[in-house]
C-alpha cells in the first residue's frame, strides 16, 4: 500500500479502489484507513461511488493493520 497525496493531505486508502470509491471517501472527509475502522459497511455503502468492490477492499486492507469495520447496531 502507498500514501497518496489528496487536496495536500496524505491519505493511506488503498490503491485498489476505484475514483468514484475514492472520491466518495474523500469527498466525506475519509483519508485514513484507521478512519474507515469507525464506519459499518452499511453506512459506507450510502456514499455514492462506493460498492461491494469497494467494501471488499477496504475489508481487506481494514485487516492487514489489524482493524476491522464497526459492528453494525
Amino acid at each position: 500500500m502507498h500514501m497518496s497525496m489528496f487536496n495536500g493531505t496524505e491519505s493511506d486508502l488503498p490503491s485498489g479502489l476505484s475514483k468514484p470509491a475514492l472520491r466518495a471517501l474523500h469527498g466525506a472527509g475519509y483519508t485514513q484507513i484507521h478512519q474507515i475502522s469507525m464506519l459499518t459497511e452499511s453506512e459506507l455503502l450510502q456514499l455514492h461511488g462506493m460498492g461491494p468492490k469497494g467494501i471488499d477492499v477496504l475489508r481487506r486492507a481494514l485487516t492487514e493493520k489489524g482493524l476491522s469495520f464497526a459492528s453494525e447496531s
